[in-house]
């Protein structure tokens, strides 16, 4: 008895454990979450008509052109964000009623790598949120998903189930975005290796993302 009793407390400990480790982890995102809100806050409030590039960890580990054709590049990157992170309500409530020029979309590596989502969930998450960034920009850009790079410091079979799922999201952002009315903006063939760890972009990476940023976003030139 006395036994089943340690068991069941080492068991009890373990689940607090784990439990306590989420719960921190969680309240450190929460955390970034509304520092990178406030900052981008105090930085949309002194421009006007900004190209604002919307996304994940890549964005936010970017060092963006700082503007095109007379439009300020504003990075709204957020580590760990995907389609599900509600980030159109969280970059309007920066914007604190004002508009964009545009906005582009870079998301899609982690609706791959860590909730896998299919293809219908990928898409349907992610017309949700071109409808809700339509109410700040009269252009949205779909930015093309990087694929992912064979790495030691990414597993193998992470890598394996997450590269059909890029592939797939890729195939369909065309057409999605010509039924939101947006604008898609390929990239370019990234070169072998194009990343520092399988994922996150090296300095060839960045340069042929940029371009790609910058071509789609060239739909905004002339709207002042």
């Amino acid at each position: 008895m006395n036994r089943m009793l340690l068991g069941f407390a080492v068991l009890a400990i373990g689940a607090v454990s784990v439990a306590t480790s989420i719960a921190k982890k969680q309240a450190v995102a929460e955390s970034h979450r509304r520092s990178r809100q406030t900052i981008l806050y105090y930085t949309l409030s002194r421009i006007d008509n900004p190209i604002i590039v919307l996304g994940d960890s890549i964005v936010e580990a970017s060092t963006l052109p700082r503007e095109l054709c007379g439009h300020a590049i504003v990075n709204a990157g957020l580590d760990g964000a995907s389609t599900t992170s509600e980030l159109g309500d969280w970059l309007l409530d920066a914007l604190d009623g004002k508009t964009a020029a545009a906005i582009v979309i870079a998301l899609g590596i982690n609706d791959a790598l860590g909730a896998a989502r299919d293809l219908p969930q990928f898409e349907a998450n992610y017309g949700s949120l071109v409808a809700t960034l339509s109410k700040a920009t009269a252009h949205v850009i779909m930015l093309g998903i990087p694929p992912l790079d064979a790495s030691s410091r990414l597993p193998v079979l992470t890598r394996a189930k997450a590269t059909p799922l890029i592939d797939s999201y890729n195939v369909a952002l065309p057409a999605l975005a010509v039924r939101c009315g947006t604008t898609f903006a390929a990239l370019p063939p990234l070169p072998t290796p194009h990343t520092i760890d399988g994922v996150h972009l090296s300095a060839a990476g960045y340069e042929l993302w940029n371009e790609a940023i910058l071509k789609g976003a060239s739909v905004s030139c002339g709207s002042k």
